[in-house]
């Protein structure tokens, strides 16, 4: 992570609040649509005296299970708390949860809960906790990730029981879910630091004096500025009436900025890649697959075509978890002369500028949605690559039904795809037959087993397992991931200090910051 000046007057962002409870997660069943580009400019420091402010919609509702304002969503770790909490490495961390054990059969999870309280003084019960992870089950926000979860309930003594539908060995990483007790109106009661108020000069958040956890706040009381629409947010930010947003720099629906601010990047499970079609054209031969694979300049797509806004990798897991092997990512560094040279063993030799074998030559579709000018610039950026190889690239810019459409049909050889992992990093959509995502038709009865081992094994065992997979991706090559996208929250100048955002929470130490 890294905090810089950004430059520009008027700058191109994305409102994309990273949280894993502001919008659906993923894998999910189509692509996510990408972004329009952002310039940059000069900034100098405006080191005024501002009360710390957020944003909100009040007609939007404040429910973080079943609520789908983004704004409003990320305020929800600072009233509400998960069983765990995910931190930059996504690495799960007890919060309400007190311990847990599997079943010998890892189809059920017992887990205590401590002794917390809600915002009322009530004490949370394992009750809470398996409505909270039902609603969750039903709820757009979190649906995506609970699956392969058939139901949680209270136990006897106390404890919750949660039941699913296959062993997952991660499963407390996608349990930081809120744990809330409806209220009969308003929001739900949570057990977070801060409590929603309305009060003469508005709606804010008032610090809890008996907040469970005893820890003190970086200030007492977040007055929240009434928004109604994005122009509303961008000219809150800029005039400094509210204090920090996050946003996708490499999103859609770009907001203009200016102003003031400085940038903390962080990292996500947003993964960008190359989709093969395996099931036709040239791109059936995996040797095919892995010379392709050498001809992608990570490096480039990350520091220079997503502006930095990324880390390049070339596994299925994002750099910094212990499941990235750095080591073996390395044997897929940027190499054209590598690359030529796999297809030579592959049968394909170049002849007039052109990769041949016998009479054919070898071609390929690159389908890319034409929305977004940063994923163009990137599918432009391997289609002349490819093309100095000797490839013959038709490089297609479709919309997004259409590019959606070609996908499901299959009318490509390789397309520019994006995906949000859930973080558990279960692969199967993409590499299972039949997976959501697997748009390229990818099938093997090794790799599927070892999707299996990876998904039942928990703890080092998940960890080398993960490895195995890491091997037999490279051998199979069944997509080429080409980096994971940061996102970034903008605060005022000089205003926050020690920010540790997380893709989960915004907002994550909150206890930790120093407000100025």
């Amino acid at each position: 992570m890294r905090i810089r000046r950004l430059t520009s007057i008027i700058l191109a962002l994305a409102l994309v609040f990273a949280l894993a409870a502001c919008g659906g997660e993923g894998p999910v069943p189509t692509p996510t649509p990408a972004p329009t580009p952002a310039p940059s400019g000069s900034l100098e420091p405006e080191p005024e005296a501002q009360a710390f402010a957020l944003p909100c919609y009040p007609e939007s509702g404040f429910h973080p299970i079943t609520g789908a304002n983004r704004t409003n969503l990320q305020l929800a770790p600072l009233m509400y708390e998960g069983l765990f909490e995910l931190n930059g490495a996504f690495e799960p961390a007890t919060v309400l949860c007190q311990s847990w054990q599997a079943a010998e059969d890892g189809l059920s999870w017992s887990f205590t809960l401590k002794s917390a309280t809600f915002s009322d003084g009530s004490a949370v019960t394992a009750q809470d906790a398996a409505y909270s992870i039902n609603l969750a089950r039903t709820s757009a926000l979190y649906a995506a990730r609970l699956t392969g979860v058939t139901g949680a309930a209270a136990n006897a003594d106390g404890g919750l029981t949660v039941t699913l539908s296959a062993p997952n060995g991660a499963l407390p990483a996608l349990l930081d879910i809120p744990i809330v007790r409806e209220n009969g109106e308003g929001p739900p009661l949570g057990t977070g630091p801060y409590v929603l108020r309305e009060g003469a000069d508005g709606l804010s958040l008032e610090g809890r004096s008996g907040w469970w956890q005893g820890k003190a706040l970086p200030v007492d009381s977040i007055p929240l500025r009434r928004v109604q629409e994005a122009d509303d947010l961008i000219y809150a930010f800029d005039t400094r009436d509210i204090s920090l947003v996050s946003t996708d720099f490499t999103g859609t629906n770009a907001l203009g900025y200016s102003g003031s601010y400085e940038t903390l990047d962080y990292p996500t499970s947003v993964m960008l890649y190359v989709g093969f079609n395996t099931k036709s054209g040239a791109c059936r031969d995996a040797a095919v697959r892995r010379a392709l694979s050498r001809d992608f300049d990570r490096a480039a797509c990350a520091t220079v075509l997503l502006s930095r806004h990324a880390q390049a990798a070339a596994l299925p897991f994002p750099p910094g978890t212990k499941y990235y092997d750095a080591e073996l990512a390395d044997t897929l560094a940027y190499d054209p002369q590598g690359a030529a040279a796999l297809l030579e063993e592959a049968g394909w030799t170049l002849q007039d500028g052109k990769m041949v074998r016998g009479r054919e030559t070898l071609a390929l579709k690159l389908v890319v949605n034409q929305d977004n000018t940063y994923k163009l610039g990137v599918a432009e950026a391997l289609a002349t690559s490819l093309s100095n190889l000797g490839i013959t690239v038709s490089l297609e810019k479709l919309s997004w039904d259409e590019y959606v459409a070609a996908l499901e049909k299959g009318s490509f050889d390789i397309y520019l795809g994006e995906a949000r992992l859930t973080a558990d990093f279960d692969l199967r959509p993409l590499l299972r037959d039949g997976g959501a995502l697997n748009y390229g038709g990818f099938a093997d009865r090794d790799t599927a087993a070892l999707q299996e081992a990876y998904q039942t094994a928990a703890g080092n065992a998940r960890v080398r397992a993960a490895q195995a997979l890491n091997r037999d991706f490279l051998e199979k090559a069944p997509f080429a991931v080409l980096c994971f996208k940061n996102w970034s929250v903008l605060t005022q100048w000089g205003q926050v200090e020690g920010l540790a955002s997380t893709q989960q929470n915004v907002f994550y130490g909150f206890a930790d910051w120093k407000i100025n």
